[in-house]
Formats: C-alpha cells, structure tokens, sequence
C-alpha cells in the first residue's frame, strides 16, 4: 500500500485558485501515471487530470484551461493548480496511483491506490 496525502483543499471565492498537493513514499511518481479526481455529496466520483509516465496531461471538459496537473518528481509530489473556480467545482479532491493501463486515465477504474482526500469549497 502507498500512502498518499492530499493537502490544499480550503474554501474560496468563485474565481479564486488553490494549488492541491499529493505527497507518497515508497512510490516513483516518474515511472507511472497519476490522477486527481473529484466527488461532490451525491454524484459519483470523477476524473479531473491525470498526468503520464512520459509528461503528457489529460483533463476534463470542465476543468480545460483552468486547472493543470504537474509532479515534482524530486519532492515525490503530484500538483493540481486550480484557477478561475466556480461553485460547481465544489467537491472532496483525492489523488490516485498506480494506473493498472487497462482503462482511461480518467476512470477510477485505472489506479489502485487513493488518497483521503482534501475538501475544496467554492463560494459565489
């Protein structure tokens, strides 16, 4: 099992930023592909961006031009900078590891290690 520890999270106003951050030991961000995901009180839980083993991102429609996903391979760190937010972003942000490759980075079924999440709360 991977540790990962979600940081960041707090309440913002519409159009406001945070900057999330997913710390884990004993796991080699570079080698691997890693996602940020989101759940909001009863909607099933969704892919935000998730970041491959070569450097190449992908994000959701809802979040395009707004958010970005970096890691700092150094620091064992994967990011989620988060610009422009809107109430709708509103939601528990968990980060994920360990991409099996049979699925869409963004389908939870892709990662089997999860994050306790960080809350982010937009207000208008």
């Amino acid at each position: 099992q991977v540790p990962l520890v979600e940081s960041g999270g707090g309440s913002v106003q519409s159009g406001g930023s945070l900057r999330l951050s997913c710390a884990a030991s004993g796991y080699t961000y570079s080698s691997y592909c890693m996602g940020w995901f989101r759940q909001a009180p009863g909607k099933e839980r969704e892919g935000v961006a998730a970041i491959n083993s070569d450097g190449s991102t992908i994000y959701a429609d809802s979040v395009k031009g707004r958010f970005t996903i970096s890691q700092d391979n150094a620091k064992n760190t994967l990011y989620l900078q988060m610009n422009s937010l809107k109430p709708e972003d509103t939601a528990m942000y968990y980060c994920a590891a360990d991409c099996t490759g049979y699925y869409d980075e963004l389908d939870v079924a892709e990662y089997g290690y999860w994050g306790q999440g960080t809350q982010v709360t937009v207000s208008s």
